[in-house]
């Protein structure tokens, strides 16, 4: 049966998953630089984290290898009980990203983008929920422009219909309110309540720091490398 948006497969879920991170003594290393030096961390399912640090702390390393696209250099990296990199496939189809990196195809519109999308993920009448996405992220007007057409700005609404698109247990959110009006920085702290709401785990790495703390419940700082909790 086709999946429909908002919908999370059960199927072939690990039984023991009471924790959305398992972080076990990782290191990532770069050439002569350690970019994580033995982080140990533990993050249950359903709660949300505020990951802080200056730049080249280790943050957007880390959030990489929580989305598979790198590996660890020594230990081990559990989500949702199963090994980021054993278990890669698996692993990624129950995380969203929203990075930097948009992830979109710049010569198709906004909807095919979305479309193409939900046709990957099963999803039953996918031009309707693209519809609907690019409704709720206030791009219904630009619907049919393509996306080298895009603002920054607007590039970060559709790569958020994007991610609400593919409902995703972790939600990896990399400085989402960078290039972004008060519109938009209002319609990605909803975004993070909505995914909150419907139980979804967010790690949220961001500068601005007090109004991270608003939307999560935990912090891991990370300095050199290293982690500290609270």
């Amino acid at each position: 049966m086709p999946a429909t948006a908002g919908a999370v497969s059960t199927a072939a879920q690990p039984a023991a998953a009471s924790l959305a991170l398992d972080i076990r003594d990782v290191s990532k290393r770069f050439g002569p630089r350690w970019a994580l030096a033995r982080l140990s961390y533990t993050l249950p399912c359903g709660l949300s984290l505020l990951l802080t640090g200056h730049n080249g702390s280790g943050k957007t390393t880390l959030l990489r290898m929580l989305a598979t696209a790198i590996a660890p250099s020594a230990g081990k990296l559990l989500v949702l009980g199963r090994d980021a990199v054993a278990e890669r496939e698996e692993v990624r189809r129950d995380i969203g990203l929203l990075s930097h990196s948009s992830f979109l195809y710049e010569d198709l519109t906004a909807e095919q983008n979305l479309v193409v999308l939900a046709r990957l993920l099963g999803i039953a009448s996918p031009k309707d929920v693209a519809g609907q996405l690019l409704t709720r992220v206030g791009l219904t007007a630009r619907s049919n422009n393509p996306v080298r057409q895009f603002s920054a700005g607007m590039r970060k609404r559709l790569a958020i219909a994007r991610l609400l698109l593919k409902s995703p247990r972790v939600a990896l959110l990399d400085e989402p309110f960078s290039e972004l009006d008060p519109a938009g920085i209002a319609e990605v702290e909803k975004l993070i309540v909505t995914l909150r709401e419907a139980g979804t785990t967010v790690v949220l790495a961001t500068h601005l720091i007090e109004q991270g703390r608003a939307l999560t419940e935990t912090r891991l700082h990370l300095t050199e490398g290293r982690g500290m909790g609270e």
